[in-house]
């Protein structure tokens, strides 16, 4: 059988696992996509496109970890595509530490060194390599390419990624590393394709807003600062995550509270954030039907954009001024209102939102003239991961796949 050129995008997160099918073309083009998501939590979901009524088709699975989940998954991709025709799969990997800046084949070696650094980020890296094994074992001739989320970042200044805290701890790999990579790289290229490459080379922020959420100061094209640290729990406050704290309150609540160290990482990853200052719900749309109800509503989506704002000015100062500022991800793409709020102070920077074209999402939601230009893109992390796999395929011989 011929094989086509086409790759197997998979995009793991903490509680979900993302796919999509891609034949090469430029740009290439998406054929079966979906994911299965509240895997670890009741009600595991697959949901996917159904091409021939053009709609999205899902349902309850009973699996109950990531294992299970990735089985699942690749059991019912069995029966819905051709494998003999996936010339390679590309895996999102959350953090390639010091050693990995690029997308990587996956061999033996990088599996151990992902295995060396998964303390970095328990949440995220020992399930991606699980799902990478599973894949590797079930297709034992498919070229398996890691596609790291945190190469946007490795060429940040120092004075961005140095801690400060005792220097031996950087040798160690402590430092700040950054994440959304993925979602990053995709914001630049479309940027560059919609407004221009000066645009493009400007000073950028974009705002990565969803479950997890971020920003990134962009000049030249490069990341030279991000909220997320050395973990994804830093920077502002997320769906479930607090964001920045004071390292004081580990002492204090262990004294006053005797929260174990394993207790704190549980709260300021999964009990916190929007989900922690509502006590009702980490999901945006919820807190928005009820915050003239309910003022825990209300005080979370307020903080969540104050300390958006926040950053923004930071970030403006870093880069010295501001062009252009991106909104991205499930919040930032169809959330007017909470733009608006994000957005509301700071025209001191000459940024000065058209209403309408907010409320409609539109691609460009600032007024015509305004100093600082403001953009919706929709990311797609998959789309990435499948442009870097073709790129390793065009260096690989063929001939042994």
């Amino acid at each position: 059988m011929l094989r086509e050129a086409s790759v197997l995008a998979i995009n793991g997160g903490s509680s979900s696992i993302k796919f999509a099918l891609y034949q090469i073309g430029e740009p290439p083009k998406r054929g079966c996509f979906g994911k299965v998501d509240r895997i670890g939590l009741d009600g595991t979901n697959l949901s996917y496109n159904d091409s021939s009524r053009n709609r999205i088709i899902s349902s309850k699975i009973g699996v109950s970890d990531h294992k299970a989940a990735a089985n699942f998954l690749i059991d019912w991709l069995e029966k819905q595509i051709d494998f003999a025709s996936v010339m390679a799969v590309g895996h999102r990997i959350v953090n390639g530490g010091q050693k990995y800046s690029q997308p990587q084949q996956v061999t033996r070696e990088l599996l151990d060194e992902l295995r060396r650094i998964s303390p970095y980020d328990p949440d995220h890296l020992p399930s991606e390599i699980e799902v990478v094994g599973l894949f590797s074992e079930r297709f034992q001739d498919l070229l398996q390419v890691a596609c790291f989320d945190t190469a946007f970042h490795r060429d940040m200044p120092r004075v961005a990624r140095i801690l400060p805290i005792p220097r031996s701890f950087d040798a160690k790999g402590i430092q700040r590393y950054g994440f959304h990579g993925l979602s990053y790289e995709f914001l630049m290229e479309e940027l560059a394709r919609e407004a221009g490459a000066e645009a493009a080379q400007g000073r950028v922020v974009l705002a990565h807003l969803g479950n997890g959420a971020s920003l990134v100061a962009v000049r030249g094209g490069k990341s030279i600062d991000t909220s997320m640290g050395f973990t994804p729990a830093a920077g502002f406050p997320m769906s479930t995550r607090s964001g920045d704290l004071d390292p004081g309150l580990v002492w204090y609540l262990a004294r006053t509270e005797q929260m174990t160290a394993r207790q704190f990482h549980q709260m300021v990853n999964y009990q916190s954030g929007l989900l922690g200052i509502s006590e009702t719900s980490s999901d945006m749309r919820d807190l928005l039907q009820r915050e003239a109800g309910d003022i825990r509503a209300a005080e979370a989506i307020n903080l969540f954009c104050y300390q958006v704002k926040k950053w923004i000015g930071a970030f403006s100062a870093a880069l010295g001024g501001l062009n252009t500022l991106v909104f991205a991800g499930g919040i930032g793409e169809n959330a007017p209102e909470v733009r608006t709020r994000i957005c509301s102070g700071l025209e001191f920077l000459g940024l000065e939102l058209d209403e309408a074209r907010n409320a409609a999402n539109g691609p460009v939601i600032s007024i015509d003239g305004s100093k600082t230009t403001v953009r919706v893109i929709h990311t797609d992390e998959e789309l990435m991961i499948a442009k870097a796999v073709f790129r390793i395929l065009g260096n690989v011989d063929q001939t042994k796949l």
